[in-house]
């Protein structure tokens, strides 16, 4: 009797020794300094919306709605130029960083704009449907692993090959307009346009054909690079007025850009070739 009302008349004695017992190891413990932010933690933050962005489409398009998750892609892309432009200015760039971007790349540029070409227009194909929306997905991951590569710290003015991004984008752009794409099948008649777009957009991620890099967040580089911030403003300005329809012409300006720009060069080189071996 007198031991149960002991016990009963001390409360909380068994948390007291626990916390007595905490403190008289914490000061057996050597002491350690305060722990610093490192730098690169707050691009990866960036990083990790977009890779969050990535997963939710996903979520989205199970559900069937596919706009949803093409607008998701597409905040992913704004968090994808962000952790690029943060890293930059706090000079948090890392391989980890690298690393870390790709996998979330892969999943919000790769994965989920092939899942979403399937359900919107590929399915019904079979097993062509299914291994040509493979294809941005299996193309992506060989950008990107050729990409972490080829690393060398600092991004240059062109990337060799269609950046991943891009290609979820024109993916995503198919499906935002959606009324258009149908619009221009009627004209062009049985030839089906999602399936060449998406065969073309995954040739274009693993060729050599350069294509424009993001701006760099420095007054140097806008000095330098004038017109190129300039049109990269207006395309911004472009899809904020005309959402769908602005993206779509935006990024056909750009393939155009690059893929001209290719063929150009290949011309000049034939012509270089015949002028030094003429017959």
């Amino acid at each position: 009797m007198l031991a149960s009302k002991k016990r009963k008349s001390t409360p909380g004695l068994k948390q007291r020794r626990f916390r007595q017992r905490l403190i008289a190891y914490r000061e057996t413990r050597p002491a350690r300094g305060k722990r610093k932010i490192s730098r690169s933690a707050v691009p990866s933050f960036f990083t990790l919306m977009n890779l969050f962005c990535g997963f939710i489409s996903l979520i989205q398009v199970l559900e069937g709605r596919l706009a949803a998750a093409a607008w998701l892609i597409l905040l992913a892309s704004i968090f994808d130029i962000l952790d690029g432009m943060v890293a930059r200015l706090t000079k948090g760039e890392s391989q980890f960083g690298v690393e870390l971007d790709s996998l979330s790349d892969i999943v919000s540029f790769g994965v989920a704009p092939s899942f979403m070409i399937y359900v919107f227009g590929l399915r019904e194909f079979g097993m062509a449907g299914v291994i040509i929306a493979s294809l941005p997905a299996l193309a992506g991951a060989v950008r990107l692993a050729k990409y972490n590569v080829d690393f060398e710290e600092e991004k240059g003015d062109y990337f060799n090959g269609l950046p991943i991004p891009v290609a979820g984008l024109a993916i995503v752009a198919i499906i935002l307009n959606a009324d258009l794409v149908l619009q221009f099948i009627e004209f062009v008649g049985e030839v089906n346009v999602t399936m060449i777009t998406v065969i073309v957009l995954s040739g274009l991620m693993v060729s050599k054909i350069p294509f424009d890099s993001a701006p760099h967040p420095s007054a140097a580089y806008i000095r330098s690079h004038a017109l190129k911030v300039f049109l990269v403003t207006g395309g911004f300005i472009l899809v904020i007025i005309f959402r769908e329809k602005g993206l779509l012409f935006i990024l056909i300006v750009y393939l155009l850009i690059g893929t001209g720009r290719a063929l150009v060069l290949f011309v000049k080189a034939i012509r270089d070739v015949e002028l030094l071996n003429p017959e």
